[in-house]
């Protein structure tokens, strides 16, 4: 068998051919070999340099690093976090786990579905805004969902917080009425100094609008029910989910309480059953026949052996606008670590950089660097055959013609003899491509991203499921403003000019 040191080594030997000539080689065959349609999400790998020597190089490493394990242990409620001794069930939240597990989350679900029920029949009196506070994964999959969703909704206004900076609560503030708006404050453990600094902000500023009870008008979402109480919220109006739901991967939990009340039960539910056949795929489909490891196996070949240090995620729908955020922190933060699983540093690349935006946008404003850039940077296009609005074809049209044609572009290039007119080609670029963005289609893709992060971690040997690197800033941010820890000069010098501290 295989070690994991020795793919290693027969990836960094592996030749890759040019891109053009995988293509044209046998047409038929590569599109075989690297498409896949899931949950009516056709994923279109063909424009990548994996072929066939690659896929069993890397397949024989997802064997030595105990992929089918490790995939076990997650579906089963295991110890798939063994830094902090805990599960990662986030696919429980879909129906998809150990059977406790499920049903602690059906029971929790139906909990935040009998709190929609009674916000719609007034039981907050009337209610027009909802106000949501959190950070991280508790802003960032709300805001994604509600953004995507919900804009021809007319049931809730909606506004996601997260910075601390008042500017961005003020600017809630000044659209929303206090006598009609509901505040949820999301945080897994209740601690969190941002969210809660906001929060309290928000009950002032109810307070000052002459809501007669306005800590009755907060909701909590939150792995620690008994902090949320400590705060003054009533247990009744605690929306709580397993503390084994990471911050990243929590939308399926409480958190999407936003979605759920702006979008409707119905909607949450399609969106947690599209995610629950993604879920199905990865747990049953083996080797590269599982599209999330097909996935892993590209990120690798450009990660570990093309020494790409960034990855690029265009959205060609108004709607995704917010996914490349979304992402950067779910692959950003799951894998960039530098320590393996057992304690050793890490010989690999970890995650690399997620960045991106929006199609057509960002055709004017990075994609120069793309095609004549030094770096060489794997592109994902993410679009969808149907558009969201009764305006001339031509519009999506346009839109589906320039996403394909720049991943055409970026692999066939053209020759000149001027240089400055000259493009390399060969240059990479994967392709999702939805039938329709609903609520099924996009809990799909979100759980592909999430199922694509843990092939790559196992790939690497590291844990997804941990974010220690978050906490040593935390800490010193709050030293730095309570005066309780020493700093160098430097930095003394920084906070006295910023702030006279």
């Amino acid at each position: 068998m295989t070690t994991a040191d020795q793919a290693w080594q027969a990836l960094a030997d592996w030749q890759p051919q040019k891109l053009t000539d995988l293509v044209s080689a046998d047409p038929e065959a590569r599109l075989q070999a690297l498409v896949r349609t899931v949950a009516d999400i056709r994923f279109d790998f063909a424009k990548t340099h994996l072929d066939d020597a690659a896929i069993g190089i890397l397949g024989g490493l997802a064997a030595a690093q105990d992929f089918a394990g490790r995939r076990k242990t997650l579906f089963s409620g295991g110890i798939a976090n063994p830094t902090e001794n805990r599960a990662a069930e986030h696919s429980a939240e879909r129906g998809e786990g150990s059977p406790e597990s499920v049903h602690v989350a059906q029971a929790l679900h139906q909990r935040m579905r009998m709190m929609v029920d009674a916000i719609e029949a007034g039981a907050f009196g009337e209610i027009r805004h909802l106000l949501h506070i959190g950070i991280g994964g508790s802003a960032l999959g709300p805001d994604l969902l509600v953004d995507a969703l919900g804009r021809h909704s007319e049931r809730y206004d909606v506004a996601v917080v997260s910075n601390v900076d008042g500017a961005a609560l003020a600017e809630a503030f000044a659209k929303f009425d206090p006598a009609y708006t509901l505040v949820a404050v999301a945080s897994k453990t209740f601690t969190t100094t941002e969210t809660l600094l906001n929060a309290s902000s928000a009950l002032q500023w109810l307070e000052e609008g002459g809501v007669d009870d306005p800590l009755g008008r907060f909701i909590a979402l939150t792995a620690m029910p008994e902090r949320a109480m400590e705060w003054g919220i009533d247990e009744t109006r605690i929306l709580p989910f397993s503390e084994t739901v990471g911050g990243r991967y929590s939308l399926w939990s409480s958190i999407g309480f936003p979605a759920a009340l702006a979008l409707g039960w119905d909607a949450f539910a399609d969106l947690l059953e599209g995610a629950a056949e993604m879920d199905r795929h990865f747990r049953l489909a083996e080797g590269a026949d599982n599209i999330c490891l097909l996935a892993a196996f590209a990120d690798q070949i450009y990660a570990n052996r093309l020494g790409c240090q960034t990855r690029a995620v265009f959205a060609y729908d108004e709607r995704l606008r917010l996914l490349p955020d979304y992402l950067q922190q779910l692959e950003m933060e799951s894998n960039g670590k530098s320590v393996a699983l057992e304690g050793k540093p890490l010989v690999q690349q970890s995650a690399p950089i997620t960045w991106g935006g929006v199609g057509t946008d960002a055709q004017h404003a990075v994609f120069q660097l793309l095609h004549q850039g030094t770096h060489l940077i794997p592109v994902e296009f993410v679009v969808a055959r149907e558009p969201d609005h009764l305006l001339d074809d031509a519009h999506h049209e346009t839109l589906v013609a320039n996403c394909i044609a720049q991943g055409a572009a970026l692999m066939a290039g053209r020759a000149s003899a001027d240089g400055a007119r000259a493009y390399p080609g060969n240059r990479p670029s994967t392709t999702i491509l939805l039938d329709q963005l609903t609520p099924r289609s996009l809990g799909a893709l979100i759980a592909f991203y999430e199922h694509r992060v843990f092939a790559n971690a196992v790939l690497l040997g590291i844990n997804p499921f941990d974010q220690f690197g978050v906490e040593l800033g935390k800490e010193m941010a709050k030293g730095l403003a309570e005066g309780t820890i020493e700093f160098d000069s430097a930095t003394q010098a920084l906070m006295q000019a910023a702030i006279g501290a």
